[in-house]
């Protein structure tokens, strides 16, 4: 069954966030993208990693254009409706499907893929053999291109609408620039994390140093910019921008609430927002602006993107504690261990009938065996199962989302890709 209000602790009234406003407001809306994220990630992390752990920074300003108008992003807006009440949820037991059935699903536009491989090897490889040497790491690194996919898709769905028989250079560029800024925040956040491995391979900065991770992941960052300035379309620019300002936000967010089990679910959705959604909600939005459909879809479009994106952030950290070292990649409970509480631990702090698991969070696993006996706490209180249920309702709006497309392989797969990532956690 679905997740409740209730059950989440989120008040969608007056911008209200758990214990205290979290302010929506102001405009940022001039040319004040440009910025080094990776220094301004850095002094935050400095700062609240040296700073009395009771201190929490919960003030952010924000804004976010929307077709040509400035708007306030709202809980309501940000929790797509949920207040209206309790959506169906899919039936994991027909249409989940397995992590290996990706390759499958993304076939419809795996030409499109093909080609994004080539030019970005092109775009990249041209300019510097060191930096496409560091690149084609994380490139090669087993990801599934999921993002660019989601641009094929989602642009070739609303091509249909706008009558168009083929993808523009627009379409295509897009998905570049895309896959370039989300290649360019992985190698800076594992620089921040000083995580060795990523999907189970060396990270950049481990085999080619910190100096040419950063400088790898800063001309990506300039490289998509400078791609994204040369479309030429206002309102893509705008939103792009605005999601390089929404990683470094992200980030900052997590590195104030490090080891605090005061940290509600609302706080923890804004920030998988920043770091997760907000990148996936741009790319699905900007592909159905340059097929030319009209503005209620181009919403939807961004609804399904974030909506997925959150999803899939919830399902990543219910994967933390379920799978093993050598599934991830990566130490199980990394996120634990660093501090960074997600919603498996928020649910199982709002059940603890004893402060056992709060006291061993809040002392940072400081005796031997502690951080494994926390993950055992979360494992066996039922907040990886409430967890389960946060993902579902999320992927439950997203279908609803794509409900203004017609019927075609490319909205199916657009589905599929909901249900698949359900089915990481099936």
């Amino acid at each position: 069954m679905g997740i409740s209000l209730e059950m989440t602790s989120v008040t969608c009234h007056n911008l209200e966030f758990g214990r205290k406003k979290f302010d929506f407001v102001g405009c940022g809306c001039s040319s004040n993208g440009s910025f080094n994220r990776l220094s301004v990630i850095n002094c935050a992390k400095f700062v609240f990693s040296n700073a009395n752990r009771g201190t929490k920074a919960r003030n952010s300003l924000r804004c976010r254009r929307d077709i040509g108008r400035c708007r306030v992003l709202t809980p309501e807006a940000f929790h797509s409706g949920v207040a209206a009440g309790l959506p169906p949820v899919l039936d994991l037991t027909k249409e989940a499907k397995g992590p290996s059935l990706m390759s499958d699903m993304l076939e419809v536009v795996a030409d499109d893929l093909l080609t994004l491989n080539k030019n970005l090897q092109s775009i990249i490889g041209s300019e510097n053999p060191v930096l496409m040497s560091a690149a084609e790491q994380i490139f090669g690194a087993g990801g599934k291109r999921m993002r660019p996919a989601l641009v094929f898709l989602v642009s070739r769905a609303t091509a249909e609408l706008a009558g168009l028989k083929e993808l523009t250079k627009e379409h295509r560029r897009l998905a570049e620039i895309i896959e370039m800024i989300h290649t360019a925040s992985l190698i800076h956040d594992d620089v921040i994390d000083e995580s060795d491995m990523r999907r189970g391979k060396e990270t950049v900065h481990q085999l080619y140093g910190t100096r040419v991770a950063v400088l790898a992941g800063d001309f990506m960052f300039a490289q998509s910019s400078w791609y994204l300035a040369n479309l030429e379309n206002l309102e893509v620019i705008k939103l792009i921008s605005q999601v390089i300002k929404d990683f470094a936000s992200g980030e900052i967010k997590q590195a104030s609430s490090l080891f605090d089990c005061d940290v509600e679910l609302d706080e923890y959705l804004i920030k998988s927002y920043y770091k997760t959604a907000s990148l996936i909600a741009a790319s699905t939005k900007g592909a159905s602006i340059f097929s030319g459909v009209d503005s209620d879809i181009t919403e939807q479009m961004y609804q399904y993107g974030k909506n997925l994106g959150l999803s899939f952030q919830v399902v990543d950290d219910i994967l933390d504690f379920t799978q093993s070292a050598e599934q991830l990649g990566k130490p199980a409970g990394s996120d634990l261990a660093k501090g960074n509480l997600t919603a498996p631990v928020i649910f199982a702090l709002e059940m603890e009938k004893e402060s056992k698991l709060r006291d061993m969070i809040e002392s940072e696993f400081c005796e031997t065996g502690s951080l494994e006996e926390a993950i055992d706490v979360v494992k066996n209180s039922g907040g990886i199962e409430r967890a389960r249920d946060l993902a579902r309702e999320m992927a439950d709006h997203a279908v609803k989302n794509l409900r203004c497309l017609p019927q075609s392989p490319f909205t199916m797969a657009l589905e599929e890709m909901v249900n698949y990532n359900l089915g990481r956690i099936k």
